[in-house]
């Protein structure tokens, strides 16, 4: 009968082995896992027998001209892979606290924010710090706060600002909504419109999870009505296409730096605006180079105060 010494002995033989189960996790070919390692494979095909030993069943079965994890590899695999994956997360927070200036910041945040606000914020911030690395995800609103709360972005610039409790956040600027409708709609010759004014148009949207999707239906919803959406889209230029076409009218920010062909943007009355926020996960800690970068938000923020 095992004991709790016999499971941290256990855990211990194992922590060599965990990089190699991770990587047979994905690959299905010790050949090519001991490759991925940069170790021989007769020293990974030794190393996997001799944990196979130690648990007491095979970690792994014959599958055509590769292997495949048994139903106690995967679970050990899965396991690894976690570890693997916090360790890395360790090593590179201890990399980053050394050098700030040359770790990496993975940065999530709407479509819509693509065009102008994201390219402006990094090419200033990197020219105090034109080492640091990004990388870019983008999404809606709901797919960028999900991986914010799974950890799989540093940072994010969503709109409107999160309520989740296990998230901060700082209102870094606004942006005035307006009303895009084609070029030769009824509407398009005013300088403004209120919103009740729009019950009986057809809607083109963003889809459902979106920042901007959510503003809509809550404002036409204060106004009285729920809209009648004919399309919905990912994107806005997508939504912007499909109003210059004719098919509805639409609530987006300003077209930088004119309005595209056939499309009119109307202001509303009174002005809407939305809040866009810099948000991250307040339970687990922000590497070195994160850190950096949401204290030049902030710093940004407070100077525009």
């Amino acid at each position: 009968m095992t004991n709790e010494f016999d499971d941290a002995r256990l855990t211990t033989e194992l922590a060599p082995a965990a990089a190699l189960l991770r990587v047979l996790k994905l690959t299905s070919n010790l050949t090519r896992a001991a490759a991925e390692l940069g170790i021989p494979q007769p020293t990974a095909s030794r190393r996997l027998a001799a944990l196979s030993a130690r648990v007491g069943v095979p970690l792994t079965v014959p599958d055509g001209r590769g292997i495949r994890l048994t139903r106690v590899g995967r679970l050990l695999a899965d396991a690894s892979e976690r570890a693997v994956d916090i360790l890395n997360h360790g090593v590179r927070q201890v990399r980053e606290e050394i050098d700030p200036d040359a770790g990496h910041v993975v940065l999530g945040f709407l479509h819509l924010l693509g065009r102008s606000l994201v390219p402006g914020l990094l090419r200033d911030f990197r020219l105090e710090h034109p080492r640091t690395r990004f990388s870019l995800v983008q999404g809606s609103r709901r797919d960028i706060v999900d991986d914010l709360a799974a950890g799989t972005i540093d940072l994010a610039l969503v709109a409107p600002p999160p309520h989740d409790e296990d998230l901060g956040s700082v209102v870094l600027t606004e942006q005035e909504l307006f009303v895009a409708v084609p070029t030769d709609h009824r509407l398009a010759d005013r300088s403004s419109v209120r919103l009740a004014e729009l019950a009986d148009e057809v809607f083109v949207m963003l889809e459902p999870g979106y920042g901007l999707r959510q503003i809509t239906d809550d404002l036409c919803g204060k106004a009285g009505f729920t809209p009648t959406v004919a399309f919905e889209g990912q994107e806005s230029d997508t939504v912007r296409g499909l109003v210059a076409a004719g098919l509805g009218v639409a609530l987006l920010p300003a077209f930088e730096p004119h309005p595209p062909p056939g499309v009119a943007e109307i202001r509303l009355d009174p002005p809407v605006t939305r809040k866009i926020s810099l948000a991250w996960s307040a339970d687990r800690p922000l590497s070195p180079a994160a850190a950096v970068f949401r204290e030049f938000v902030h710093d940004r923020v407070r100077t525009q105060a």
